[in-house]
């Protein structure tokens, strides 16, 4: 009767994780700084504030010229990043839970600028500003050209690469989303989510090999341990997805427990982690990270159907 139980829950469990959509628990939001030159800009200040709301968050560049905030509610956000000397700039931008489009910053003096330097950053801004609403609101193919028409006045415009992959993403056009991808990495060969995105297509075709591949490799740019469980939680994460589907559910729960090391409440990781851990048979660590998952996201998205299958896991455990 025992052996019967257990194979109808594993049954549930692969049921369960065949509809699992990857997704993330909290907001993440990532940047870039350049100086009138391209230059990264250092310990730049980068202020979030909240534009419907009383809430401010403040962060630093890193040497890079790259900065990344964790866990920002959703909703409308004015972007400051500012450094003595270098200049300011303010953006305006709409953070919603997962991973948001890159934020890019070039900070010019407000003095010494000739007109036409002026009007030329404002024509890329303008491009960049259009090209940004129209991702938002889903026009994919007008973000693409208006991200082209910045990367024809700033060819080394990485970002810009990233946000034409990610539309192309959105449009089901798995090879040209490949080859932005890579065109960023070639520009920007430190470039963490390049290889995210590049994991998340080739995972899409089922080259599930090249997708760890990627994987791998956005996790070890990325730094794993990175403080508030930004980088390193999401890089594990989307590896484990990875490499669960593709069958490898020993790896993939190494992964998921990563993630929920570096940031225990990643709802989704935690989710992840007990549908792993039931693949593999391990009821009691299946039970732990379904609860854990009510835990910290108690109307999350999978909510109902652990919620209808806890009972049964409990019960095995008192037998």
């Amino acid at each position: 009767m025992r052996t019967h139980l257990f194979r109808g829950v594993v049954a549930l469990a692969v049921l369960l994780t065949v509809s699992a959509v990857p997704a993330l628990a909290q907001s993440v939001v990532r940047g870039k700084v350049v100086d009138a030159q391209g230059k990264p800009v250092q310990d730049a200040t980068v202020l979030f504030e909240a534009t419907d709301a009383n809430r401010k968050v403040q962060t630093k560049t890193d040497k890079g010229g790259e900065f990344l905030q964790v866990g920002l509610a959703s909703g409308a956000y004015k972007v400051t990043v500012s450094k003595e000397g270098v200049g300011t700039q303010t953006l305006n931008s709409n953070v919603r839970q997962g991973p948001n489009n890159p934020l890019s910053f070039t900070l010019t003096p407000a003095s010494g600028v000739s007109a036409a330097d002026k009007e030329a950053a404002a024509a890329v801004q303008a491009a960049a500003g259009a090209a940004i609403e129209a991702m938002k609101a889903g026009r994919h193919d007008e973000a693409i050209a208006k991200f082209n028409e910045v990367i024809a006045k700033m060819p080394t415009c990485a970002d810009c690469y990233y946000n034409i992959g990610t539309a192309y993403v959105a449009k089901q056009d798995l090879p040209q989303a490949e080859a932005a991808f890579k065109k960023m990495i070639e520009l920007k060969p430190d470039a963490a989510e390049g290889y995210t995105g590049l994991a998340g297509v080739y995972n899409a075709q089922k080259k599930f090999d090249l997708a760890a591949e990627a994987s791998s490799k956005a996790a070890q740019l990325s730094g794993g341990g990175a403080a508030g469980g930004g980088g390193g939680a999401e890089a594990s994460y989307n590896q484990g997805v990875i490499l669960f589907n593709s069958g490898k559910f020993a790896e993939a729960k190494t992964q998921f427990e990563a993630a929920t090391k570096a940031d225990p409440n990643m709802g989704m990781a935690q989710y992840q982690l007990g549908m792993t851990a039931l693949n593999l048979g391990l009821i009691p660590e299946a039970v732990a990270a379904l609860e854990a998952y009510l835990k910290v996201d108690p109307n999350g998205p999978k909510a109902a159907e652990v919620k209808a299958a806890l009972p049964a896991l409990q019960a095995m455990l008192k037998k």
